[in-house]
């Protein structure tokens, strides 16, 4: 069956290309196709399912999740690839496109600069290397999901827009630039993160360490791992809980995946293969962004004749490459890129005498999709830990709790040896003309900050440095190298997460829930006592009408919380340029920053803000659910938490009607017992699939409006009581 597959997929190429050049229309494929594969089935004999394969049972619950119960490994990638071509088949392909850097080729000039930075940086050429140093068993399994991709495209091609069946057939060097794409130049690096280090160059304001530990608090993670010493049941329990922006390559898939001797339930982000965060019956972990520092930008002194290195003058490797970009009519239209390369690695940005090289960690490591897969075939933390020690994951924190009672905290990432310099130092732009400052290593794994089984008997990361992962502190930074992670901030957050996990000696898995959903705002706590007596005295009527409502606001922002609006007003309007009244101080990070270093101008951007709440919204003390808005198609529901440090993190943007519409933030959560059986409850915010008529998104939205969970189903029998769809293939 996978060869017949493997023709079809072929065919399918040339056929696009016949297609586009003579507009031939789609029909006419779906009857060659059905043609082609009748005599492929009869001339190879495959007319009836081959060992392992086309035996594959997909169980589609009522969520769309997908429950694939396979004979043997290569089935089970191969239905995962069919699954979440069901599921996204339209985006996948356009990020497999995209990772190819012929997305212009594909779709027009709003993909140029997508392509030039995937082949500046590299990613097409890489990923082919990185495919033929697979194993030969896991280089299977990447041709299997592949070919399900593709199995079911073709199946379905009227499933799939047009203008996206250019991209097929997809193969195993696709997914491989995809997961390169995503892990080293988007989350580790991509070019916004160039433009903001080269502005910040030209007009510095605000450090480069607050602007990087602040935008991974706004969008970033969070995790809990929690020991039996502090479980009501006994048993360890995790919370996973990412935050990601609610489209694009951050989606995440929820799915179950079985075969003889591994089941493991979790997500993925679509297009890759495996489970980046899930568990099993014995084990499980959840990842964070960490504050993992895996890129640098060199400066180079350019000459006529290359750049200047330690004392001498090397010339730039280059290579000439073509995009390709299709026009409005059709047509294809060739601009010229010249990629340079300095021993740092690409050159991202350059001028008359100077140009900006990027070095990125990892660029030689292609595991990171096998490890991952062995961490969920992983029974024990001895099992686990042996998959973590290749360290192939260029980055992201890891919280690990199992059955046997075992938790587990690891600062993990590629991170570049060093010879100077703190972190701070290396967020900025690096002298590139010595190469005393060009590193060529990373630190091995016994050299990461790890804890494990601490006698707090709880661990927790919300993107905040590794040193505050628990209460009393069991890592000491000062044992580490100064630029392995900064020394703070702790933002509020984070400092909530702890509070909550201090506060309970015997948390049950309902109460995990309830904690996850705070829509506490720490800030208010440190700031509203300066800030209201402020207002009552120096401020004006609307100035002391405004302290009123903040002073009987709850501190929350649920959907009835009143008064969080005009504190999220002015809370944008305040200058933070003046700073807290004391500071954060690692001595005290729970209780610092503290209060308002200049009330006066506090009280005048309060003031600000209630003009403008109260002439947009009518009222200062309206509801932060009417003005917070959740949409998902013709839905639309009122927001509960926020981008203000809350522990359950949104992310909106401004909407056409005044109101504000989420974009990002809680996206998959996970709270998981590990019981035998394990206990488990779920819930992917936006639902799991984008292709049209697939699955409605509003009910699991709507739970998520609720602040609600729905249970984990493993079982068949749980499952099929709770059946939507079943598959054979």
């Amino acid at each position: 069956m996978l060869l017949t597959y493997t023709y079809l997929a072929k065919f399918h190429y040339l056929w696009q290309s016949w297609r586009s050049r003579w507009h031939l229309p789609k029909i006419w494929f779906r009857f060659i196709a059905f043609s082609l594969s009748c005599l492929l089935l009869l001339l190879t004999g495959t007319g009836t399912p081959t060992p392992g394969l086309g035996t594959t049972e997909i169980l589609w619950d009522t969520y769309g999740v997908p429950h694939i119960f396979a004979n043997n490994n290569e089935q089970l990638f191969h239905a995962f690839g069919w699954a979440q071509a069901q599921s996204h088949g339209n985006l996948i392909l356009k990020l497999y496109g995209q990772s190819r850097g012929r997305a212009a080729e594909y779709w027009g000039e709003d993909e140029v600069e997508s392509d030039r930075w995937v082949h500046t940086t590299g990613i097409p050429a890489r990923a082919q290397n990185w495919y033929e140093a697979q194993s030969p068993t896991f280089r299977t399994y990447l041709d299997a999901f592949a070919a399900g991709v593709n199995a079911y495209i073709d199946a379905y091609p009227e499933q799939i827009d047009d203008e996206m069946e250019a991209v097929v057939p997809i193969t195993g060097v696709d997914l491989l630039a995809h997961v390169q794409r995503v892990l080293h130049f988007t989350f580790i690096v991509n070019p916004g993160q160039i433009d903001s280090l080269l502005e910040h160059a030209q007009t510095p304001s605000t450090s480069l360490l607050t602007q990087v530990i602040q935008a991974r608090s706004d969008l970033g993670s969070n995790g809990w791992a929690i020991a039996p010493s502090r479980s009501a049941s006994g048993n360890a329990m995790l919370l996973a809980n990412p935050h990601l922006p609610w489209s694009d390559l951050f989606l995440w898939y929820e799915a179950q995946l079985t075969a003889p001797g591994f089941d493991a339930y979790g997500a993925s982000l679509i297009g890759i293969p495996v489970l980046t965060i899930a568990f099993n019956d014995y084990l499980g972990w959840t990842h964070t962004v960490n504050t993992h520092d895996g890129w640098d930008a060199y400066e180079l002194t350019v000459t006529e004749r290359g750049y200047q290195f330690d004392g001498a003058v090397r010339a730039f490797e280059q290579a000439e490459q073509v995009l390709k970009i299709r026009q409005p009519d059709g047509s294809i239209r060739e601009e010229p890129l010249l990629v340079r390369r300095s021993v740092h690695g690409p050159v991202v940005a350059e001028d008359n005498d100077t140009a900006l090289a990027l070095r990125v960690v990892g660029l030689d490591q292609s595991g990171a999709l096998e490890q991952w897969w062995d961490m969920a075939r992983a029974t024990n933390l001895a099992e686990f830990e042996a998959a973590l020690q290749r360290l192939q994951i260029p980055m992201f924190t890891i919280l690990y709790a199992d059955r046997e009672g075992h938790i587990l905290h690891l600062f993990n990432g590629q991170v570049p040896v060093r010879q100077e310099g703190d972190f701070e130092y290396w967020l900025g732009i690096i002298p590139g003309e010595s190469s005393t400052t060009l590193w060529t290593e990373s630190h091995p794994y016994s050299e990461l900050p790890r804890a494990s089984d601490p006698p707090s008997g709880w661990l927790q990361n919300a993107n905040d440095p590794p040193w505050t992962t628990t209460f009393p502190s069991v890592l000491n930074p000062d044992n580490y190298p100064p630029y392995m992670a900064p020394r703070g901030p702790m933002w509020f957050r984070a400092q909530h997460s702890v509070k909550m996990l201090e506060s309970d000696e015997q948390i049950s898995l309902e109460e995990m829930v309830k904690y996850k959903h705070s829509t506490h705002v720490e800030l208010a706590e440190r700031l509203l006592d300066d800030l209201i007596p402020a207002a009552r005295q120096q401020g004006g009527e609307l100035g002391r009408k405004a302290a009123e409502v903040l002073d009987k606001w709850d501190r929350q922002t649920d959907s009835d919380s009143r008064g969080a609006v005009l504190f999220s007003f002015w809370e944008q309007a305040l200058d933070y340029s003046n700073g807290f009244a004391t500071p954060w101080n690692e001595k005290k990070p729970l209780t610092t920053p503290d209060g308002l270093a200049n009330p006066t101008s506090a009280v005048a951007a309060l003031e600000a803000a209630a003009t403008e709440v109260e002439a947009t919204y009518g009222t200062l003390d309206i509801p932060w659910g009417e003005v917070f808005r959740l949409r998902s198609g013709e839905v639309e529901l009122p927001a509960n938490g926020g981008d203000l440090g809350i522990f359950r993190n949104l992310s909106f943007v401004p909407s056409e009607d005044g109101r504000f519409q989420v974009i990002g933030g809680d996206s998959y959560v996970a709270v998981i017992e590990f019981s035998n059986p394990v206990r488990a409850m779920v819930l992917t915010s936006y639902g799991n699939a984008t292709q049209p008529g697939k699955q409605d998104s509003s009910e699991q939205l709507k739970m998520f409006a609720n602040q609600e969970l729905r249970p984990v189903w493993r079982s068949r029998s749980e499952i099929e009581a709770h059946l939507a769809a079943r598959e054979t293939i």
